[in-house]
C-alpha cells in the first residue's frame, strides 16, 4: 500500500505524520514542491519484459508526461529478488544525493520508497505499481529498494545522460527506518 510518513529529520522515532490516503500524500508532498499521483498502471509485465517491452507498454503515458514537462529521454530500471546486484544497486541508492535534473518515476510494478529530506523534516514515500512521483531537482533524497527488491519503474529525464546523482555524504539514511518491500 502507497503510504507517506513523515518525522522530523533529527528522530526517527518520532512519527508527525502517517497516512495511506493519495490526496493526503499528494497535498503534503505538494508542499514541499514533490508532485505525487495515482496513475492506471493497467499492463501486466511478462518476467522477461525489458526496456524497450516496458517504454511501449507505457509509451502514451511516457510521451505525454515528456510532453508536459519538457523531457527529453526516458528508462527503465527494474529490480527483483534474484538480481545479483540486489545489494549493490539498494546501498547506491541508499546514499543520500540530489540530481541536477527533476527524478521523476512512474511505478508500473512492485514498490519502493523514497525519503525526502527538506525543511527539517524526512518524508517517507513508499511508492507502488499505479503511483507517479516528481522530485524537483536539487531535493535531498534517497531511495530504498528493500533486501528483496521487486519493482519495476519508468524513469523520465530532462537531460538525455539520464540518473546522475550527486551524493551529499551524510549518512541520515542509516539513521531511518528501511524498507522491507512488499510480499509478493
Amino acid at each position: 500500500m502507497t503510504q507517506l510518513t513523515v518525522y522530523p529529520d533529527t528522530d526517527p522515532d518520532k512519527v508527525l505524520l502517517e497516512t495511506s490516503d493519495g490526496a493526503a500524500i499528494a497535498t503534503s508532498l505538494a508542499e514541499i514542491g514533490v508532485a505525487f499521483e495515482r496513475w492506471a498502471a493497467p499492463h501486466a509485465l511478462s518476467d522477461d519484459a525489458d526496456q524497450a517491452a516496458v517504454l511501449a507498454a507505457y509509451s502514451s503515458q511516457v510521451e505525454r508526461l515528456m510532453n508536459e514537462g519538457g523531457y527529453k529521454s526516458a528508462d527503465v530500471v527494474r529490480v527483483k529478488p534474484d538480481n545479483p546486484d540486489r545489494e549493490a544497486l539498494r546501498q547506491k541508492f541508499l546514499a543520500e544525493h540530489t540530481h541536477d535534473d527533476d527524478e521523476v518515476r512512474f511505478f508500473v510494478e512492485g514498490a519502493g520508497a523514497f525519503y525526502l529530506r527538506k525543511g527539517g523534516r524526512v518524508y517517507r514515500v513508499v511508492c507502488e505499481r499505479n503511483d507517479l512521483i516528481s522530485v524537483p531537482a536539487g531535493t535531498t533524497h534517497w531511495f530504498d529498494t528493500g533486501p528483496a527488491p521487486h519493482f519495476c519503474a519508468i524513469r523520465i529525464f530532462t537531460s538525455p545522460e539520464g540518473w546522475v546523482g550527486h551524493f551529499t555524504g551524510d549518512d541520515i539514511a542509516t539513521r531511518f527506518p528501511k524498507f522491507e518491500g512488499r510480499a509478493a
